[in-house]
């Protein structure tokens, strides 16, 4: 039997407080709304109580952002895509800011089992005058416990609208692609940070940007696989390749914390979800 979900999350201000307003259908849950940074900015903890997916499987997530909301969003721990006997599991999240909207999302990675059959889905319509920090994290196997992802397949679909589109299959049967030079060279997660803008940014905010994720990584153990770049005026995006989801978070979270400093004037608040 599949397990689907659906999830709506709506953030407005009200009187100065971002507050979330949310429905759902299935086994996907928000936690208590809480403002560790005061009432401008709510961050939410998304829990999928059954703990992975199977073949059949979906969650449907859908995120909305009004006029000057602000919102941080991220998982209690792994979306786990487990062994599937044909059909495939399928995570979609589905995020619109609107007017001077700001959203954060900060999942924990999604991991692959042996023989899944996953797919990722996120798509993005960010109005002009708002922006989006978001990453993507994938790992292949658990080869801490001796097993490596050999078979099955995993999609990621990562989507701006006319902006930006980045779509890959892996299959764990292509050795040139999990083992080869031009592929992931045996790394086993992937990871990429982008930085969203509703329109193009401004010359001196996107550079200086990059230096600053630049700097990081020159100075990280995985600055070897490891690049930033702006694929187009509206697009920054870090991306690295590790043999584990560790060293690869560390890396985001540090380039996440620059740009949040830079391009909001944000300190940094971890959520606290992560130090559990």
């Amino acid at each position: 039997m599949s397990w689907n979900a659906r999830l709506d999350i709506a953030y407005a201000v009200q009187q100065q407080r971002t507050v979330a307003r949310h429905t759902h259908n299935g086994p996907l849950r928000v936690l208590q709304s809480l403002y560790p940074e005061g009432d401008a900015i709510c961050h939410n903890v998304l829990v999928h109580p059954p703990g992975g997916l199977v073949g059949g499987d979906t969650l449907d997530i859908r995120i909305t952002a009004g006029a000057n909301a602000h919102a941080l969003i991220t998982t209690p721990g792994a979306t786990r895509f487990y062994r599937s006997a044909g059909e495939s599991a399928v995570q979609c999240a589905h995020i619109t800011l609107t007017d001077q909207a700001r959203l954060e999302w900060l999942p924990l990675e999604a991991l692959g089992y042996d023989q899944c059959r996953g797919e990722n889905h996120l798509s993005l319509r960010v109005a002009p005058a708002a922006e989006f920090i978001g990453w993507d994290i994938t790992a292949l196997g658990l080869p801490g416990a001796g097993l490596p992802f050999e078979r099955g397949s995993f999609l990621q679909h990562i989507e701006v609208p006319d902006v930006w589109l980045e779509r890959g299959f892996i299959d764990a049967s292509d050795d040139r692609l999990m083992n080869g030079r031009l592929g992931l060279a045996g790394q086993r997660c992937m990871a990429s940070l982008f930085f969203v803008a509703g329109t193009a940014l401004h010359r001196h905010r996107r550079d200086d940007a990059l230096a600053l994720a630049r700097q990081v990584i020159a100075d990280h153990a995985l600055h070897a696989t490891a690049g930033a770049t702006c694929p187009n005026g509206q697009v920054m995006v870090v991306r690295v390749l590790s043999p584990l989801v560790e060293p690869a978070v560390d890396l985001l979270r540090q380039v996440w914390t620059l740009w949040r400093a830079h391009l909001w004037q944000l300190p940094t608040i971890t959520p606290r979800i992560w130090a559990t």
